[in-house]
């Protein structure tokens, strides 16, 4: 009776050896794990994407977040399948030979994809700038309406969407001008070289006295005779607006500027304006 089993039992053997059944139970238990161990790296991920968009739902690091998730994916796929071969006798390091021969043929044909990529990655780690952000980008500026793996597009004043290589912009000056805290007036007002002197004075006291009524204009202004320049005696203005905003900023300025030109006409001072005098000399022979 135990011979007969037991010859059953080697016959149920040599059958499931006939068919490769271990190996395909095997591959089937690998797959399980590592279908869990990805199920659970989407949990992690999700769970850090959701605590960085709490803090601020314009960050970009959530993207970073994905890419690494998909990096160790890979990796340990790599890996399980690499050991699941090497475990059935196959040779691991001619798979490893291939894969690093495609790696670089992949590497050299899509070498501009993969700047990009670094260089959005090189984005969301400088926090240089987030979606919604006024920046300006060599000889482009506008603001940034979306950032993804390959490109940032940005709205130009001429409502022009933009799109520029995330690569271009990791080896170029990016400036932010919404990260400012206030925007400057930097202006020089010029007045004719026949200006008495205590009307120069009174024309330095006329800007002070505007800057300090001014109340969207930061106290720290400094208002001083510059140079003298070919056609003009120079007055520079250098003030602070209490805005980060463009329109807003262009408008306080404007108010500015008016009511100096205002009050300058009615104390009298006259602005220069390109102008040349020229000396005929009277000739010894002339009668």
């Amino acid at each position: 009776m135990l011979a007969e089993i037991h010859a059953q039992f080697r016959e149920l053997v040599g059958i499931l050896k006939a068919f490769h059944l271990g190996i395909i139970f095997e591959l089937v238990a690998n797959l399980v794990i590592l279908y869990a161990i990805c199920k659970a790296l989407d949990v992690c991920e999700k769970s850090i994407s959701n605590r960085i968009l709490a803090a601020d739902k314009n960050s970009q690091a959530a993207k970073i977040v994905t890419i690494i998730n998909k990096i160790i994916k890979f990796t340990l796929f790599f890996i399980m399948f690499a050991g699941f071969l090497q475990t059935h006798g196959y040779s691991v390091s001619s798979l490893i030979a291939g894969f690093g021969i495609t790696g670089l043929a992949v590497g050299f044909a899509a070498n501009t994809t993969l700047s990009n990529v670094f260089g959005t990655i090189s984005i969301i780690a400088d926090k240089s700038f987030k979606i919604g952000d006024y920046i300006k980008v060599g000889v482009y500026e506008g603001t940034v309406e979306s950032i993804n793996m390959r490109s940032t597009k940005i709205r130009t004043l001429d409502n022009f969407l933009t799109v520029i290589p995330n690569s271009m912009i990791a080896n170029t000056e990016v400036v932010n001008v919404t990260a400012c805290h206030r925007r400057r007036i930097f202006e020089t007002f010029g007045v004719t070289y026949d200006t008495p002197n205590e009307k120069l004075e009174q024309a330095v006291k006329i800007l002070e006295g505007i800057l300090e009524q001014t109340q969207e204009i930061s106290k720290d202004y400094v208002v001083f005779v510059e140079t003298l320049d070919a056609s003009s005696i120079n007055i520079k203005v250098h003030a602070y607006v209490k805005t980060k905003v463009w329109a807003k900023y262009v408008k306080e300025r404007e108010k500015f500027i008016l009511e100096a030109v205002k009050r300058f006409r009615e104390a009298g001072i006259d602005f220069a304006f390109p102008s040349r005098t020229i000396y005929m000399a009277k000739g010894s022979d002339e009668n």
